[in-house]
């Protein structure tokens, strides 16, 4: 038979666990913050138009070469930087929802709070004439009214993840609804116009709009890793949660503002790119054996929305699709995979 383990060798078992889990986990997060610096360069470098490495630096460090200098400062550069920073907001967010509602279809996306960002961007367009980067404030403004909304609604006995997640797709199918019926009503450039903000596109970064995305993120990540000690209570549940003294509606507030926030702040940079928030955490996990790590679900949004902006680029030659295109063709069969092995594990 075999021998029982002693209390001290049963201690000993799992702080040898929990170091090789720490380590396992710490090759994976440096590993993907890896393929993110090199994506990035690729996203810099290739493409319709190439530059090479010295030349990057040189550019960089302030040479003026003609042609070359524009092109890198002003598109490539400010795009590329938007992009990593667009899927870190969302990964990061999307990572909270799912873990504090324990729901994998918990996203932003999902249950219908950037459908607030994409009507009230919508309304802006086509009944206001707004344009440039007021319809990002807009956007953002429309992220957290619908946020509260979908908070206060499915308040009724207490916050529950199941209930906010239900009153959410209800509040994103309205909205959606509300936008058709706008760019079904609108002029045809408007439509066209609103249209393209609605797919998602990096097409308009800028270094201005950068540097706000930068001083958001700044403010929002710190107070997002501050809050996530109580994350992994949430994921046991609420009554487990309160066992182990997590004040379970505040932290569930808290959460969901700083969550808010940042899928906020990402939709005003760059447009509601679909599924992001969604794919993140899910693939985080599955590369740390099943961990939460707000760092690995940042960096792989980063990955996905550089990637997918690098193929929507060069897949088309002569032709820029919008990165949500790309994001959306991707994230698809992922949610039909998620539904079907829930399915499974229901059955």
């Amino acid at each position: 038979m075999t021998a029982l383990l002693t209390p001290p060798d049963a201690a000993t078992t799992v702080a040898r666990s929990r170091r090789t889990t720490s380590r396992r986990n710490r090759r994976v997060v440096a590993t993907l913050g890896v393929a993110v610096v090199v994506l990035f360069f690729v996203q810099v470098q290739l493409g319709t138009f190439t530059v090479t490495l010295p030349d990057l630096v040189r550019i960089v460090t302030g040479t003026d070469i003609p042609g070359a200098t524009f092109i890198v400062m002003e598109d490539k550069l400010p795009r590329a930087v938007t992009g990593a920073l667009v899927g870190i907001a969302f990964g990061v967010s999307g990572a909270v929802f799912q873990t504090m509602l324990r729901n994998p279809l918990a996203s932003p996306d999902i249950i219908g709070v950037t459908s607030g960002a994409s009507a009230a961007a919508v309304f802006a367009i086509v009944v206001l004439g707004v344009t440039g980067p007021a319809v990002s404030a807009w956007s953002f403004g429309g992220t957290c009214v619908v946020a509260v909304a979908i908070h206060l609604l499915s308040r009724g006995g207490g916050v529950s993840g199941s209930r906010l997640i239900l009153v959410g797709i209800g509040i994103g199918a309205l909205l959606q609804a509300l936008v058709s019926y706008l760019l079904n009503r609108s002029d045809i450039r408007v439509a066209a116009e609103a249209f393209l903000w609605l797919n998602g596109s990096l097409n308009s970064s800028t270094w201005p709009r950068t540097r706000d995305l930068v001083v958001a993120l700044l403010v929002l990540l710190p107070v997002t890793v501050l809050l996530s000690r109580w994350l992994d209570g949430l994921a046991l549940g609420d009554e487990p949660a309160a066992g182990l003294g997590v004040p379970v509606a505040r932290s569930r507030f808290l959460l969901l503002l700083v969550a808010v926030a940042l899928a906020a702040v990402g939709t005003a940079a760059a447009g509601p790119v679909a599924f992001v928030a969604f794919v993140s955490g899910p693939i985080a996990r599955r590369l740390l054996g099943g961990q939460v790590s707000l760092a690995a679900s940042a960096l792989v949004g980063a990955l996905v929305v550089l990637g997918a902006d690098f193929v929507a680029h060069n897949l088309v030659p002569g032709t820029a699709l919008p990165v949500g295109v790309v994001t959306g063709a991707l994230g698809a069969p992922f949610l039909i995979y998620l539904l079907v092995v829930s399915n499974r594990r229901v059955a």
